[in-house]
């Protein structure tokens, strides 16, 4: 049996993580795209983080070519630009866009309390950000006359009401996924997006932690407590097997799907 992207380039953005004791999405998501037969360039605003991420998957067993990287800032039209041109310039073609990059916290708070900076970087990062690095994809793709994008999306598009810009960048994530679907279906490209509902990332759990003063395993049960299924977060393999599925030609007769991975919290408490 074939490898589910096998020699299919696909570029992750947000690839990196923070430090942690769990693994994040963006590198969950990079991994399993290369082990199911993908080329992936690794792309963080961090060099170091995307390069880690990279020589863990060029580490492997029959992977020492399967991974390359380099650094970006998605909030800078000519980064996002030159992410396109570098993956056409080292693999010749687009074939997957993993769309990672996200903020929250930093001040976020309910409409009243929201500081105009803190509302602005928020929507900057995770709307502008996504944005950008869509319309610099789009043109190769159209040119190959096809591709998937999926985006990383969030359950606070939907629910929450603590962190207004964080909420309200998230839906407006899922208006750009359908919104790209739908301009783009003739040309045979596909964007789809994953609502994550809580993810034991370090990204979520250690950054909580670190600013709520907790440890981190208070954090996680907390969060472990108001998951419906098992009464557990899931991983950042749970979003990385959804990119998986959402990326390859399984789902080559969807688009526009906004995919809930969230452990039932989307469907409220019964």
């Amino acid at each position: 049996m074939s490898k589910r992207v096998e020699g299919k380039i696909a570029v992750v953005v947000g690839a990196g993580q923070t430090p942690g004791e769990t693994i994040g999405n963006g590198r969950a998501v990079a991994q399993l795209l290369a082990r199911e037969g993908a080329t992936v360039l690794c792309v963080d605003r961090s060099g170091e983080r995307a390069q880690e991420t990279a020589e863990q998957i060029t580490a492997e067993p029959g992977m020492e070519s399967r991974a390359s990287w380099m650094s970006a800032d998605v909030t800078v039209s000519a980064d996002c630009a030159r992410i396109v041109a570098e993956t056409s310039a080292r693999y010749g073609r687009l074939d997957i866009l993993v769309n990672n990059v996200g903020v929250g916290g930093g001040g976020d708070a309910p409409a009243h309390r929201l500081d105009e900076q803190v509302y602005d970087h928020i929507l900057t990062v995770n709307l502008k950000g996504m944005w950008l690095t869509t319309k610099a994809a789009i043109p190769l793709m159209r040119e190959q006359h096809g591709g998937a994008i999926v985006n990383i999306s969030s359950l606070a598009a939907t629910s929450g009401a603590t962190q207004l810009a964080y909420e309200l960048s998230k839906a407006a994530v899922n208006r750009l996924t359908t919104h790209v679907a739908q301009s783009n279906a003739r040309h045979g490209i596909r964007a789809n997006a994953i609502m994550m509902g809580f993810m034991d990332t370090p990204m979520a759990v250690t950054g909580i932690a670190q600013a709520t003063g907790r440890s981190t395993t208070a954090v996680r049960a907390e969060r472990d407590a108001q998951v419906p299924l098992r009464g557990k977060m899931g991983s950042g393999w749970d979003t990385a097997y959804a990119a998986l599925f959402l990326a390859s030609d399984e789902a080559q007769f969807i688009t526009g799907e906004v995919l809930r991975v969230d452990g039932g919290m989307g469907m409220g408490r019964v």
